[in-house]
């Protein structure tokens, strides 16, 4: 996979409510990249905007961009 469409490619997030009333999303395939929103909308904008930087930073430091290879499954 080309490092342009890692970098633009949508990833799966989790999206939970959290225990203060605020939407919480987890992006797991970048660890430690979490945000949250009031709103489900907002949530999910503001994991946009923390992929984003996420992915920025690794490509400053010369770092590999993991791929999303999480699959979502029922149990």
């Amino acid at each position: 996979m080309s490092k342009a469409s890692r970098t633009n490619s949508p990833r799966k997030v989790l999206l939970y409510p959290g225990e203060d009333g605020y939407f919480v999303v987890e992006v797991p395939s970048l660890p430690g990249c979490i945000t949250q929103g009031k709103t489900r909308e907002e949530a999910l904008t503001n994991a946009e905007e923390a992929i984003t930087l996420y992915i920025e930073v690794l490509q400053e430091r010369g770092e590999t961009i993991p791929d999303d290879l999480v699959e979502v499954v029922l149990v």
